[in-house]
């Protein structure tokens, strides 16, 4: 069997904000909506895999900083580059904005069609085109 993820836990700040910005993002890249409960919400990918976003009352700080040690940012695939742009256009009406601008679409390389968003708790979210 190939390596694969199981699953991905975000602890978030604020769940109503991750909501806003996750919950829109995870079904428009083809997760479905699962199991929540008052402090989180579960999406599951199309291969099985899913992702959490809680606001745990074990948080340790009130903010999330990327460029500190641990993950930097998530990779997600899109279907194609028309999916990339789209989700470009519509990602800043539900809290993304987009990284990078002045090398959009090819902040990750010449061979490297992505979108590099974070939303407004400094999640990055990297949206990857096929080929």
């Amino acid at each position: 069997m190939a390596a694969a993820v199981h699953h991905v836990e975000i602890w978030v700040p604020d769940l109503s904000r991750a909501l806003t910005s996750w919950g829109w993002m995870l079904p428009r890249l083809g997760w479905k909506e699962g199991d929540s409960w008052p402090g989180g919400q579960i999406w599951t990918a199309p291969d099985g895999s899913y992702l959490v976003v809680e606001q745990s009352p074990a948080l340790s700080a009130a903010e999330h900083d990327r460029l500190r040690p641990g993950m930097n940012h998530l990779a997600l695939n899109a279907t194609s580059r028309a999916e990339v742009d789209a989700i470009v256009a519509e990602a800043g009406k539900h809290g993304w904005t987009l990284m990078f601008a002045d090398r959009h679409p090819y902040a990750g390389g010449p061979q490297h069609y992505a979108a590099f968003l974070h939303d407004v708790d400094g999640y990055e979210l990297e949206i990857v085109a096929p080929g």
